[in-house]
């Protein structure tokens, strides 16, 4: 690493920095990359979620009967429980069909946490990978300084500003990678508590459907 570059830009810095620090650098941008894909990816997937789960919400409260309901998972669910389950014990069919539909909440939670979990890793090691990479550079210029034999501030700054660059790059990935990880944990809890409004309806419907059978 040379000590006294003649670029400070930020590319500049990064030319001039260790094959290490640059490793850490790049992976560093490869993260942050990653985030804003997810942040991208994630809002699409769970609009368009939250906007069919909710038309489907509407139209399960509004059937008179489960047979009038619209086909979502959960109604399906219902019905082919209600066929399995015949003319059986009408309290133990809607505990076989509470048990179905709460197991299809679960998954689709789940599924819905897909790709927020690279988020929380990203948040959590981001800053420590980017002080790695300072810490190496640091040592580096440190040696320089000790060949060169000169504490002159022209020629000790621009190593540690180089070595600083990674820690600023390891907050700049980890800071929007914890407030989008938490963005997406309260739309995820919203969705849920939808679809568990969504579940409450259909276990109505079945309700209704048996009582009046």
């Amino acid at each position: 690493m040379s000590l006294l570059p003649r670029d400070l830009s930020v590319w500049g810095m990064f030319a001039q920095a260790d094959w290490l620090v640059q490793a850490v650098m790049v992976g560093l941008a490869f993260a942050s990359v990653v985030t804003w894909t997810v942040l991208v990816a994630k809002s699409l997937e769970l609009a368009a979620a939250v906007r069919r789960q909710r038309v489907t919400l509407l139209g399960v409260d509004r059937a008179p009967s489960l047979a009038n309901a619209p086909a979502s998972a959960l109604v399906v669910a219902a019905q082919e429980e209600l066929k399995l389950s015949g003319e059986g014990d009408r309290e133990g069919v809607k505990e076989r069909v509470a048990s179905r539909l709460e197991r299809l909440e679960a998954a689709t939670g789940r599924r819905m946490l897909r790709g927020t979990g690279v988020l929380a890793t990203i948040g959590s090691t981001a800053p420590f990978v980017g002080l790695f990479g300072t810490v190496w550079g640091i040592m580096n210029a440190f040696i320089g300084i000790s060949k060169a034999q000169t504490t002159n501030l022209a020629v000790v700054a621009p190593g540690i500003a180089e070595a600083l660059l990674a820690t600023a790059l390891g907050l700049a990935a980890a800071i929007p990678a914890v407030v989008i990880y938490n963005h997406f944990s309260r739309r995820i809890a919203a969705y849920r508590a939808l679809v568990g409004d969504t579940s409450a309806a259909v276990l109505r419907l079945v309700s209704r459907d048996l009582g009046r059978g």
